[in-house]
């Protein structure tokens, strides 16, 4: 009989960048279903998350921070930490994107991408792992990588640089910090119904050509994505560390 309990956040606080929209509002929304508190962090309004946390009886810290800047960023997650901590589990969702053909892709569409994606997203995991080994306390980090950590894309010079990057600082820091109670894995999802992938939606030969590779037959949703960051984030996955779990209708699979 399965123990319901390996499941369970209760009791259990996880901070959630980019929980205003999309992936980062369907993670939001798994985890107050599997009884846990998010702390969302985001540049714009999170009253639509708030307010549908609140309709299923789960706790929601709205948290404003510019993830553009490493400074802001990490001392965001202190302030969150002595305001609202221990936090128990982080989850680096929030990501931009570019879309240049490459001949005239330029350093501002390559910084503005990576130093979200990639940049903030090691220094955020710095700064969780750094407070969970000063107090000896067991931590889940929980990365969103991509598609395009596996495969190199069209258009996105800077998104699947960066996508890339997450899968390996995945591994590095799963290699450090395993031994030491802090299980570091990522989710890669699959083309998601979202804010990011409209352009795509609405593009009727890309949409189709799409979906004509997804065994699934479909475009995911947010709460596919959330529901595989509630096991990275419970005891179920005590023993993952390292992995990356596509989440993609089987895409990888073709």
């Amino acid at each position: 009989m399965t123990d319901l309990k390996a499941f369970s956040l209760t009791g259990k606080t996880v901070m959630v960048t980019g929980a205003n929209t999309g992936i980062g509002q369907g993670i939001a929304l798994s985890i107050g279903r599997a009884g846990g508190r998010v702390v969302g962090v985001g540049r714009s309004s999170m009253e639509e998350t708030a307010s549908l946390m609140a309709g299923q009886g789960a706790d929601f810290v709205d948290v404003r921070a510019d993830l553009g800047s490493t400074k802001d960023a990490q001392a965001m997650f202190d302030a969150a930490w002595d305001q609202h901590g221990p936090i128990d589990g982080l989850v680096n969702n929030a990501g931009i994107i570019k879309r240049v053909d490459a001949v005239d892709f330029t350093e501002d569409d390559w910084d503005a991408v990576m130093d979200i994606n990639l940049k903030t997203m090691f220094f955020l995991a710095q700064s969780m792992g750094r407070k969970a080994l000063e107090e000896n306390r067991a931590a889940r980090i929980v990365n969103i990588a991509s598609m395009l950590s596996f495969q190199g894309g069209i258009r996105v010079a800077s998104y699947t640089a960066s996508k890339s990057g997450v899968l390996g600082i995945t591994r590095l820091l799963a290699n450090e910090w395993a031994a030491k109670g802090i299980n570091v894995n990522a989710i890669a999802p699959g083309y998601i119904e979202t804010n990011n992938t409209e352009a795509l939606r609405n593009d009727p030969d890309r949409s189709a050509s799409i979906l004509g590779r997804i065994p699934a037959g479909r475009w995911g949703v947010p709460s596919d994505i959330g529901d595989a960051a509630v096991f990275l984030l419970a005891p179920a996955s005590n023993y993952m560390h390292g992995a990356v779990i596509p989440v993609d209708g089987g895409w990888l699979a073709r």
